[in-house]
């Protein structure tokens, strides 16, 4: 019993912050800055909760740096996500022989 009263209690905390948005805007939102906050939320959370575990992830801090640091430029130069995840894969490699 306490199980299944867990079970609905938790799919109702998840269900209220993904039906409050609809009811509380019927309108479309008309504000930029809100248009282009709420465009941007999904990406800023992502980041905060992977890229601390980034430096974490191989067991070596500067391995670790090295693979974000290239992954960076990467990105920054546009280019894809499979080049830019090989390209922080090798650095991390190739790191783990020089340091």
């Amino acid at each position: 019993m306490r199980i299944l009263f867990a079970v609905l209690l938790m799919a109702l905390v998840t269900y209220i912050p993904r039906v409050l948005p609809i009811v509380l805007f019927r309108k479309e939102i008309q504000s930029r800055f809100i248009k282009s906050f709420l465009y941007y939320v999904p990406f800023s959370v992502l980041g905060a909760l992977t890229f601390p575990d980034i430096f974490y992830s191989t067991g070596d801090f500067k391995t670790a740096l090295a693979g974000t640091l290239v992954a960076l430029v990467l990105a920054y130069l546009g280019k894809s996500l499979v080049v830019v995840a090989i390209g922080a894969i090798l650095t991390v490699f190739i790191s783990g022989f020089i340091f």
